[in-house]
């Protein structure tokens, strides 16, 4: 088992992974420096070693699977098989508790009928006789387990055992500090996919970013930059190549462009906080407050010296 950090000194390089480690993630989602992200991501290192089952919530998009794989890879378990499977299919179809090896990932167990409930709830308490190190469940829902068992929409013994370790994903609107970090490198993966020589977000494609609402989430965000990518000419992404609502209008971005192959995360990450503070007129406090971080962080990040 690794050596644990304490919360003082967690210090997550793109959400807690190493380029190797991210080349291996899911869509690169795990990227994120906002205080909501570096914290599910200690609190999922630090309950990989022990846990046997864990719910997942939060709206579609969030990053619901990108979290789950990460404490499956920091876990016992993790050169072993993950195995997603939607949860009313895997109960008809594989839901033997003896057969369960590895980890197995249950898409939507807010959708389960009564019976699959039931069904559920025998796989957990067969699942806890078990030795542990063996097998793990992680279940995801869109909507709060113990809330839908209080409006009698779920068995109260099955909530509790699914959400005795649990994981509520915010929505990327909640963590718009992020949106940078997750243009840049799901920017990166997609050159890479379509082999496509690196690009540039241009003046005023990250202010249009940062204005919209994200009701998709990260994966709205792929998308949006995926579509973007194909309009770009020269190499440079404007803010009307994001095929998104023109409710409002896009807000001059007076600051560098992010290079999409070159940028350290530290510039990344100041590029941003100088926007924030921009928009606020040089008011630092508040500037502070709508990124989620101390003066003493911001004054930190404006010297020049390392966040990550």
């Amino acid at each position: 088992m690794r050596p644990m950090q304490s919360s003082a000194h967690y210090q997550p390089s793109v959400a807690g992974l190493t380029l190797m480690e991210m080349d291996a993630a899911p869509s690169g989602q795990l990227a994120g420096v906002s205080a909501a992200w570096r914290k599910l991501l200690m609190q999922a290192e630090m309950a990989a070693p022990y846990v046997q089952v864990a719910a997942f919530e939060g709206e579609p998009g969030a990053g619901k699977h990108t979290l789950a794989r990460f404490l499956f890879s920091r876990s016992p378990l993790a050169a072993s098989s993950f195995q997603r499977r939607d949860a009313r299919e895997w109960l008809v179809t594989d839901a033997d508790p003896a057969s369960i090896a590895g980890c197995t990932y249950l898409d939507r167990v807010d959708l389960l009928a009564p019976p699959g409930q039931g069904l559920l709830l025998g796989v957990l308490k067969a699942l806890q006789d078990r030795p542990p190190g063996r097998a793990v469940v992680l279940a995801s829902s869109q909507t709060s387990l113990r809330q839908m068992a209080a409006q009698g929409l779920l068995l109260p013994d099955l909530a509790f055992r699914l959400t005795a370790v649990r994981f509520a994903i915010p929505p990327l609107r909640q963590r718009r500090e992020d949106i940078a970090v997750l243009a840049q490198t799901l920017l990166e993966r997609i050159c890479a996919r379509y082999q496509h020589r690196p690009v540039l977000l241009g003046p005023g494609a990250l202010a249009r970013l940062l204005q919209h609402h994200w009701p998709g989430n990260v994966r709205e965000l792929a998308s949006v930059l995926e579509t973007a990518l194909l309009e770009a000419v020269n190499g440079i992404i404007r803010p009307d190549d994001f095929s998104l609502p023109s409710g409002v209008a896009p807000v001059p971005d007076t600051l560098s462009p992010i290079r999409g192959d070159s940028l350290a995360l530290d510039d990344v990450i100041q590029h941003h906080v100088q926007y924030v503070l921009d928009l606020n007129r040089g008011n630092k406090l508040r500037a502070a407050r709508q990124l989620g971080i101390s003066r003493s962080t911001l004054y930190r990040i404006l010297g020049n010296e390392s966040f990550v």
